[in-house]
């Protein structure tokens, strides 16, 4: 099942694919991030030498062209200076320029050939590391502490996967062989001019740093204006993301002036640095052209002095020129280039920085393996803050005994659902320890651990999939029997048999063709399903009628007995029957005991007790 289908989003989000120009960040680290790109490639290095070798051959039958076709040149204008001057045979020879033209063919037929299987293999190899790529972020999502999404936007971990990944992967596919090809071609036709004149060759030469200037002055100008590109882009792909994630409630409180004002200030922003940007590097190729072309006139006219000289021939003034736009189009590609190879290690800088990212504490070397789950659990002094500045937690003890139900209970904020976070181990102590069955938590590997619980949260949290589906993720290998007898315990059975298709409807990507009470009738169905040792419920009935939370309660009780539960409650009605009462206030327990002896006790439990329930009878 896909997890696209959440009910619960994170704010921001990927845009739809860039290419390297339109996703451009300067690199902090260039060097060390090129060096770790380099060892993705390196596997590929024979792969990359045939590319080379097909590179040379493509750009070495495409250069000789230019030479061969200036011979036929040569041959049609000596023809006509023959024939119009009255030599004896004189003319043009079809049959000399009929073999050159089958030559070309053959050369250009031979050089496209080598270009289109050097691009097969370029386009495969740069895959093949975007997809290594993705597969270690994806792997190293499930091993990322929850403490990194607290501070970091499901959209920038999910940019990262789609909008970085991809520059890379375009990058790789098309600078490789740019590069390849480039090099191969300057110095090939480098060579090519020297054979035909170093005087034209020197001229066409001084032409370079004439045209180098500009083109470093507009890359210096333009970085700054691609980095606020990219930074109002992501400004804009969160925004889109949160406002259609909050979509109704958008509408529900008449806030589209606000929302679309905020978009037009961001999309101004955008619109500002990307037109700069792309203005400043698309006047590149118009000074380049320019500057080409007064090297055209300097090479054409001395050209033409050493022709009437005869230190060259005619042809090779046409060959010549054909070789000064090859040898100026790579220089450009190059300048282009390092634009992209930017682009390209400022992508792979954050998607090395994402995977160089601090894990979760190592396993265990020796974890412990219980055949039974007795459901013993003790918090022995726990400490914990979600940064070490700021403590939540302070000194919690408590010992919960087998089959138990333990509520906890106190105001926002105290700590309730943090402790639950605790306890499956989703965070790691500041102090003090948790143990299960007299086993530290740490002693088990967190499979092991979370193995053990069962969880029903406040929040529902379904996927894209059928209802079957859904219901089953508590048990993959569970049959369709036992899913549907799980349904009928969380009392979900009787609607869906009233939906389009039943248990095989789609539940569509976010999960609002079913009410929220249903979906939370599905979790349940799901905690059932997986038979925990321990249950987990954060006030598992608060989005269904009361009608609804009577038929649930009966069968949390059923599935509650035997097993040790814990129980957050907000309305306190529900945890009349627990076994034992945690108050929680600012991350300390401020009471504890059974209902009516903290009631009793006229303490801080009573006073919350007494503010939902001011009018009702106490029993």
């Amino acid at each position: 099942m896909s997890e696209k289908g959440r009910t619960n989003r994170g704010k921001g989000g990927p845009g739809p694919g860039h290419g390297p120009m339109g996703n451009f960040d300067k690199p902090k680290h260039f060097k060390e991030t090129l060096s770790k790109l380099l060892n993705y490639i390196k596997p590929y290095t024979l792969q990359l030498i045939l590319v080379t070798i097909l590179a040379i051959g493509s750009a070495a039958f495409a250069i000789a062209g230019p030479k061969i076709l200036g011979k036929a040149t040569t041959a049609i204008f000596e023809g006509i200076v023959a024939k119009i001057s009255g030599v004896d045979g004189g003319g043009i020879d079809f049959g000399y320029i009929g073999n050159i033209i089958l030559i070309l063919i053959a050369l250009y037929f031979l050089s496209a050939l080598f270009s289109l299987v050097q691009g097969f293999m370029v386009s495969g190899i740069a895959q093949k590391i975007s997809y290594s790529l993705r597969r270690e972020i994806s792997l190293k999502v499930n091993r990322l502490p929850l403490k990194y999404f607290d501070k970091m936007t499901h959209g920038d971990v999910l940019s990262r996967v789609t909008n970085d990944v991809d520059t890379i992967s375009q990058s790789l596919s098309q600078s490789t062989s740019q590069i390849i090809t480039s090099v191969t071609t300057l110095v090939g036709v480098f060579i090519m001019m020297i054979s035909i004149s170093w005087q034209m060759t020197i001229a066409a030469l001084l032409m370079l740093p004439v045209s180098m200037i500009p083109v470093m002055f507009i890359v210096k100008r333009s970085q700054k204006y691609f980095i606020a590109q990219q930074k109002s882009l992501g400004m804009v792909n969160g925004h889109i993301e949160e406002v259609f994630g909050g979509h109704n409630i958008m509408k529900v409180f008449n806030a589209e002036e606000e929302v679309t004002g905020e978009f037009n200030e961001i999309n101004n922003q955008l619109y500002d640095s990307a037109w700069k940007s792309q203005f400043l590097s698309g006047m590149m190729m118009p000074i380049m052209g320019f500057i080409g072309n007064l090297g055209y006139v300097a090479v054409s006219m001395l050209g033409g002095w050493l022709a009437v000289k005869r230190l060259i021939e005619v042809g090779d003034i046409l060959a010549f020129s054909q070789y000064i736009r090859r040898f100026t189009q790579p220089v450009t590609q190059v300048a282009q280039i390092s634009n992209v190879i930017q682009s390209t290690v400022a992508a792979a800088e954050r998607v090395f920085e994402f995977l160089d990212e601090p894990e979760e504490a190592e396993e265990t070397s020796r974890p412990v393996k219980l055949d039974k789950i007795l459901g013993r659990v003790t918090f022995e002094n726990v400490r914990f803050g979600y940064s070490p500045d700021k403590i939540i937690i302070n000194n919690f003890s408590a010992d919960i005994k087998p089959g138990q139900k333990i509520a906890i209970v106190g105001p926002t904020g105290a700590g309730k659902t943090t402790i639950v976070k605790l306890l499956m181990r989703f965070y790691d102590l500041n102090g003090g320890r948790i143990l299960v069955d007299g086993h530290d938590i740490v002693e088990f590997t967190r499979k092991d651990l979370r193995d053990m619980f069962g969880m029903v949260l406040q929040d529902t949290w379904l996927f894209s999939g059928t209802i079957m589906d859904n219901i089953r993720y508590g048990r993959s290998y569970a049959t369709d029997e036992e899913v549907i007898e799980a349904a009928k315990a969380a009392h979900a059975h009787r609607f869906i048999m009233t939906l389009p298709e039943g248990y095989d409807m789609e539940i569509n990507e976010e999960a609002d063709n079913i009410s929220q009470g249903q979906k939370q009738l599905l979790t349940i169905a799901r905690a059932i399903l997986s038979d925990p040792d321990i249950l987990i419920l954060d006030e598992a009935t608060s989005s269904v009628d009361t009608r609804t939370e009577t038929l649930i309660q009966k069968a949390m009780n059923n599935l509650m007995r035997g097993r040790t539960s814990f129980v957050i409650a907000h309305r306190l009605s529900t945890i009349r029957d627990a076994d034992l009462i945690l108050v929680m206030r600012d991350g300390d327990i401020l009471e504890t005991g059974k209902h009516r002896e903290l009631l009793e006790k006229d303490g801080f439990y009573a006073s919350l007790y007494n503010s939902q329930f001011a009018d009702a009878e106490i029993s």
